[in-house]
Order: structure tokens, then sequence, then C-alpha cells
């Protein structure tokens, strides 16, 4: 995953649910701009008005990581964990999860759940995506 100066990659948003920081990260994640988001969590996780209690990284979008990228998520995640916060992986596919172990990438600090819901609930939060009840059919 690299810069391509062509190109002008928008940066990744970092969206506050509550205490929470929520990072979905979709495609290709070029160099400069995991840096920059590296670089955006610990920013937010510092100046926040409250404590923040968790960063939920979602890569549900992501379908290759490479050493790099892994990096970036360690150094995340240790930043997070420097300022008193968790940091939750979620929605990796088994693709990505064999390449990090195929690149010998623990990810030392991060825990890991199967989707955002699951992650928001490790952190001890349940206002994910509360979907209203389904009707009974044929009632």
């Amino acid at each position: 995953m690299t810069d391509h100066p062509a190109l002008s990659p928008e940066p990744v948003p970092v969206l506050a649910l509550g205490d929470i920081l929520l990072v979905t990260l979709r495609g290709d994640l070029y160099d400069g701009v995991a840096e920059q988001l590296q670089q955006d969590v610990t920013r937010r996780i510092a100046n926040s008005p409250v404590p923040v209690g968790g960063v939920v990284i979602d890569l549900s979008g992501v379908e290759i990581v490479d050493s790099f990228l892994g990096r970036i998520l360690a150094e995340i995640a240790a930043s997070a964990r420097l300022l008193a916060a968790r940091t939750v992986l979620a929605g990796m596919r088994p693709a990505v999860a064999i390449t990090l172990v195929e690149l010998g990438l623990t990810l030392p600090g991060l825990v890991t759940a199967l989707d955002v819901d699951r992650a928001l609930a490790l952190l001890g939060r349940t206002y994910a995506t509360d979907r209203p009840a389904r009707p009974e059919e044929g009632a």
C-alpha cells in the first residue's frame, strides 16, 4: 500500500459515539492516509473533552493488509493504551487474519471482535446499532 502522487486520497473519518471513537476503513489505505489516521486518532483521544473509553477500528471493508498497515494498527493501539483507551479491531476478514499471521504481526494490545456491535459490547457499550423489532409475519 503505497502513496500515489496523482491521487489525493481522502482522510479516514474518526467518528465519536459518546466516549467511543469509531474508525471505519474501506478499500486500500495508502501509507500517508494511514499515518494521518494514526495522528488523528491519537489527537482525538488526547484532546477529547471527556475521557475516551475506547477506539473501534472496523476492518470489514479491508481486503488486504500489509506489514505497514499492521504496524500502524499496532501503533494506534499502543498510543490509545498510553492515553488510557482500549482498542478493538472489528470485522476482520479471514484472509486478513491469515495475512497478519503470515507476516508475523501479533498486534499486541489489540482485542478483536467479529463486528462493530460486538466490539462496542466488549467496551461495555450497547448503543451500537439498535435495530427496531420486526413485526411478526402474519400478525
